[in-house]
């Protein structure tokens, strides 16, 4: 075989490495012999705020700072939902810094509760984007009791007619 004829081989995608070329703004560039990545600061928000669900005890999520109360009114009216409500990102070229304020369900172990819910972002952020989670910062608010919540009229008239 000629060396025109050679079939030419797949390469395989170098390592991430550090890029000379500056990062975007509010993103994380990952950059291969292929090519660039760049992942927005919402992302890796977003995907901490679903990890962080996903972990039995918690709640939910609440908005930080002085402008949380009136986001926080302003998706209850219009019926949107942030997924990344309650997160804030500090995403560098390879590491990540993540805040997140929650409540947590009255009875179950505060320390267990954040401590899976730290490992199951940082777990998912690396899956996800390869980024390095240097560490994950947890303000526990509140506590939600289950037994306060009162069924709607609805519900309650509802159950009554199945019965």
């Amino acid at each position: 075989m000629t060396q025109a004829e050679t079939p030419q081989r797949a390469t395989v995608p170098a390592p991430l490495s550090e890029s000379s070329h500056a990062r975007p703004s509010g993103g994380a560039s990952l950059v291969t012999e292929q090519g660039r990545t760049t992942i927005a600061d919402g992302v890796v928000a977003k995907i901490a705020a679903i990890a962080a669900r996903e972990i039995d005890g918690v709640h939910q999520l609440v908005p930080r700072g002085a402008g949380a109360a009136l986001t926080s009114l302003a998706q209850r009216v219009t019926g949107s939902e942030s997924r990344d409500r309650g997160v804030a990102v500090e995403v560098g070229q390879r590491e990540a810094a993540i805040d997140l304020s929650l409540i947590v369900v009255y009875g179950v172990s505060i320390p267990d509760v954040t401590q899976a819910v730290r490992q199951n972002i940082i777990n998912r952020v690396r899956e996800m984007t390869g980024l390095i989670v240097k560490e994950v910062n947890i303000d526990v608010v509140d506590l939600y009791f289950p037994e306060d919540e009162q069924p709607s009229a609805e519900a309650a008239s509802a159950a009554r007619r199945v019965e």
